[in-house]
């Protein structure tokens, strides 16, 4: 399997929806062409800043459809599989194919405690379902209850379509040893969290998923290209700039930080689902001027705020 288009900067894009949760085609349309523009390597749909959780299969298959189509090849889509059961994620995978996503990523359940060998073969069934698409592994402990274990993740790595994996965990010490123990395979590894970056690709890491990506896409993908071409403290100088911005997303409930500062640029991405809300004046104006040092908002318009 060909897995050469798998690295640089994949972007968990928001999912736009109106009043009922349905999804805006127009401004999907407008986010996947500013990120693509923006120079990302890939597009993730209903990752956890895509709000999966909160849109019915309906309309994930809409805004997937809408998503393959604008992007046009131009890079890879790849579908999030987030369900509780092995019957659910099976059929998300199957739509997926259907849609003309070119990959998956594949979180592990919520809410349930599964063994490893249980887990082992759920993420094997999802990945079978599609044999021809590249799986990609997402450990996020944070948000599910537990993480993958290094031990599983190397014995998944063994599954031919599956990939390479996304840890968000925030412990560089495991996403070291992600890279270290899978780096006889072909087996990629990208950066969870936007602050980690440089300090993942500087271990072996291929790329990022990073949820910034949705609205500084250019300053992203500069940390990668940069330190791709040697420039490792023009990389650092990028990093360094990043993670002021990304650290006002934890000021606000998860995953909400990311369409208000998709607002606040002007893609016009709609609200959070409820329960979360947009957050507070004071935070919004701290994006805001970062926004505006970055140069992605015009001073004028912070007068007129």
């Amino acid at each position: 399997m060909d897995t050469s288009a798998i690295k640089g900067i994949i972007v968990p894009i928001v999912t736009p929806v109106d009043e009922n949760n349905c999804i805006n085609e127009e401004a999907m349309m407008r986010m996947v062409n500013y990120v693509i523009d923006g120079g990302v390597h890939g597009i993730l749909a209903f990752g956890s800043n895509g709000e999966f959780f909160a849109i019915d299969y309906k309309e994930q298959r809409k805004a997937l459809s809408c998503m393959v189509k604008t992007a046009a090849k131009r890079v890879p889509v790849y579908m999030g599989i987030a369900g509780i059961t092995t019957r659910e994620c099976v059929e998300t995978a199957k739509m997926a194919i259907e849609e003309g996503a070119d990959g998956l990523s594949i979180l592990p359940p919520m809410f349930i405690s599964p063994t490893e060998d249980e887990l082992y073969a759920h993420i094997v069934a999802i990945a079978e379902t599609a044999p021809e698409l590249p799986v990609l592994l997402y450990n996020n402990p944070g948000k599910v209850g537990y993480g993958l274990s290094v031990n599983l993740v190397k014995r998944l790595a063994d599954v031919p379509n599956i990939v390479g994996i996304k840890d968000t965990s925030g412990n560089m010490t495991l996403t070291a040893e992600f890279i270290r123990t899978t780096r006889d395979k072909d087996f990629k590894v990208m950066a969870g969290k936007d602050t980690m970056i440089l300090g993942s690709l500087a271990y072996g890491a291929v790329g990022a998923i990073a949820s910034t990506a949705n609205i500084v896409p250019e300053l992203v993908v500069e940390i990668y290209d940069k330190y791709m071409a040697g420039d490792i403290e023009g990389a650092c100088e990028a990093q360094f700039k990043l993670t002021p911005f990304r650290n006002t997303f934890d000021k606000v409930s998860f995953p909400a930080g990311t369409k208000d500062a998709c607002n606040l640029i002007g893609l016009e991405v709609g609200n959070s689902i409820k329960p979360n809300t947009t957050a507070s004046k004071a935070v919004l104006d701290e994006m805001a001027q970062i926004l505006a040092d970055l140069g992605y908002i015009k001073r004028e318009a912070l007068l007129e705020a």
